[in-house]
């Protein structure tokens, strides 16, 4: 029996499309596309990938046709479903924004054929560490998953290795985004201190004590592990379900990512954070939220429009009193309503 016929364990969501937006989409999704490849194949884990390809340019090719393709022997199915530019454009602020992300993961989350369904970015590349703790299958229903995210140079070469790009993540972190599990009542500004694993035992010490006195909502929600979470969540499909997944708003994805893990958290699922080891690594680009000057990024952000952090923070803090949801998606969220075409 081919591996394409194993009931895949893991649904892994992400959308793109051939712009090459943010300089090197091309490189950088082949190198996802591949490393995903190698890893359901070193660890034997049949994981089906979702590619929403979200209004495809008519002057260039599907992604289907210039992504690492897979064979009946591998443990991973790919699977591209087309969002055509007719649904695009009857959203708001179309012009301004050629990919609404969070919608076009819904679409994928929607069409998940597997248990569990992680939504993801297409330019990253998995730990070993973490594929190994997926491969475990020990996935629980009643929590949702984090993984830091680890920024790394653009530089790889894509004839590289697996191993050999691995090695250069490992060694070539520039930043680390999100929570350490020992410690999450720690807020990322903190960061500075989360780097010396010396004073791990410690600041361990400190956070136990800081949750016995931690009661109040504020400090459950500064627990949550919100940071680059639109790169790395991980929950059972019938919860996405029951969150009603992401909020379909028709602006900047920015912050829309954190409101899907602030709706789970609100529903009682349970928040575990892998170990720092068992990261993702960002291949760096121009074009995203992360900017090295303050005054591009407030150019970027006054041509599109988005959410203001301070009102998704209260928002979030309305449904963790009130264990509510955002109620913000109507029933046919996910395109649920359309036939799209799927290669």
């Amino acid at each position: 029996m081919s591996k394409h016929n194993s009931e895949p364990y893991l649904s892994i969501v992400a959308t793109s499309r051939n712009d090459e937006h943010g300089g090197d989409m091309l490189k950088r999704m082949r190198i996802f596309v591949s490393g995903l490849i190698h890893q359901c194949n070193s660890f034997q884990l049949p994981c089906e990938l979702i590619m929403v390809e979200w209004n495809p340019l008519k002057e260039k090719a599907f992604l289907k046709e210039i992504l690492p393709g897979v064979s009946d022997q591998d443990y991973l199915k790919i699977r591209y479903i087309r969002v055509p530019n007719e649904i695009h454009e009857k959203l708001a602020f179309a012009k301004q924004i050629p990919l609404f992300q969070m919608i076009a993961k819904n679409v994928g989350i929607r069409r998940a054929s597997s248990k569990f369904v992680l939504c993801t970015n297409t330019d990253l590349i998995f730990s070993d560490e973490l594929f190994n703790q997926l491969a475990k299958r020990d996935l629980k229903e009643n929590c949702f998953y984090r993984a830091n995210r680890c920024d790394v140079p653009n530089s790889i070469e894509e004839s590289w290795s697996f191993e050999k790009k691995t090695a250069f993540c490992r060694s070539n972190i520039k930043v680390r985004l999100g929570k350490n599990a020992s410690f999450p009542n720690f807020s990322s500004s903190n960061g500075s201190l989360l780097k010396f694993e010396m004073l791990w035992p410690a600041l361990h010490v400190l956070a136990k004590i800081k949750s016995l006195y931690a009661t109040s909502l504020e400090d459950r929600f500064n627990e949550l592990d919100l940071e680059a979470c639109g790169d790395f969540t991980l929950m059972a499909k019938k919860n996405w379900f029951e969150m009603q997944a992401y909020p379909e708003l028709e602006i900047y994805s920015i912050h829309i990512d954190s409101m899907g893990i602030m709706a789970a958290s609100a529903l009682g699922f349970k928040q575990v954070i892998f170990h720092p080891s068992q990261s993702t690594y960002h291949l760096e680009h121009t074009g995203g939220w992360e900017f090295s000057d303050p005054i591009e990024k407030i150019k970027f952000f006054t041509k599109k429009p988005m959410l203001d952090w301070w009102a998704v923070r209260e928002a979030g803090l309305h449904l963790l009193k009130n264990k509510a949801k955002f109620n913000l998606n109507k029933e046919n969220w996910g395109l649920a309503d359309h036939t799209l075409e799927e290669v």
